[in-house]
């Protein structure tokens, strides 16, 4: 990374200096984990989720979340200034330095550590870190250009806050917050993938080996129908050991019964607009899913476990 080599800065008003901030955290991203970590957090206990621990430690979790994102902005600025969707990032646009956003992204960092650590507990605190430094080091930095399997290796930081929230509750690894990161992580290739093979041309013009770019799209759109198949089977986990029950499974049933229907669709189609398609029902999917496991787990003493 050349600081030198960075785009032409602009000058911006205070609101737009703030927007070009936010942007870079990528709220709708960290939204969508916050999500899943209070999922995590309200699953952990039957009892209510102390208000310190579910305001702070989700905060914390925000924190760290953002500085990974603002670390992936820096690190693919280049790779961003090829691609259609990344084009107009703030640091490809010259809003803010590089040098401001790794001081902004080591900021969040550090702030978001001292929240876990005073809010939550030593062991969501040690995992949260490693979640950063995976994503952002080992993901970001080398793992997204050297192998086609980098969502998939990288994933496992990206499945982590509803482990997170787990452990901030109960200070604990246990079995259920391990299979909350198990959804998320089987759901990461399928998700990005099906948007891989939309924007495939744009990945061969940034020269990163993405799968479709380096095994071809029909290789990708049979792993995508695995991949659904496979997290089919692994949300039906929570109804099997038991910290979920017949609400959420129908739940589940459903929305894996529509995703399958997009990756079959997906594989007997040419049409790429599909991939971007089933990557936006993806989302979509997650949040329901995620949604579900609430809903039955507050409705429990209606329809027991």
């Amino acid at each position: 990374m050349s600081i030198a080599n960075q785009p032409q800065m602009y000058y911006l008003s205070r609101q737009e200096t703030f927007s070009a901030y936010l942007e870079l955290c990528k709220p709708k991203v960290v939204a969508l984990l916050i999500i899943t970590s209070i999922v995590g957090m309200l699953l952990a206990t039957p009892d209510m989720v102390p208000w310190d621990v579910l305001i702070f430690g989700n905060l914390g979790i925000a924190l760290a979340a953002a500085s990974a994102a603002v670390i992936n902005h820096i690190a693919d600025y280049r790779i961003d200034a090829l691609m259609e969707r990344t084009k107009s990032r703030p640091i490809v646009k010259g809003n803010i330095s590089i040098r401001s956003s790794v001081i902004f992204a080591v900021i969040l960092a550090v702030l978001a550590l001292i929240v876990l650590l005073t809010f939550t507990n030593v062991l969501t605190t040690i995992l949260t870190f490693l979640s950063l430094i995976v994503y952002a080091g080992l993901y970001t930095y080398y793992l997204k250009y050297s192998t086609s399997q980098n969502i998939v290796i990288g994933g496992i930081a990206g499945a982590a806050p509803p482990l997170l929230g787990w452990t901030a509750v109960t200070g604990n690894v246990t079995l259920g917050g391990i299979v909350l990161l198990l959804i998320i992580f089987v759901w990461t290739p399928p998700h990005f993938w099906a948007l891989a093979i939309y924007r495939v041309e744009e990945y061969k013009k940034a020269k990163v080996p993405m799968l479709p770019v380096t095994h071809g799209i029909p290789f990708t759109k049979l792993n995508i129908l695995l991949y659904t198949f496979l997290l089919f089977a692994t949300t039906l986990l929570p109804v099997i050991i038991h910290i979920s029950g017949i609400l959420y499974l129908i739940c589940a049933i459903i929305l894996n019964g529509r995703f399958i229907y997009w990756a079959v669709k997906l594989y007997r189609s040419n049409n790429r607009t599909i991939g971007y398609k089933t990557f936006k029902y993806s989302i979509v999917y997650l949040l329901l899913l995620f949604c579900a496991l609430l809903l039955d787990h507050y409705t429990a003493w209606i329809i027991p476990h």
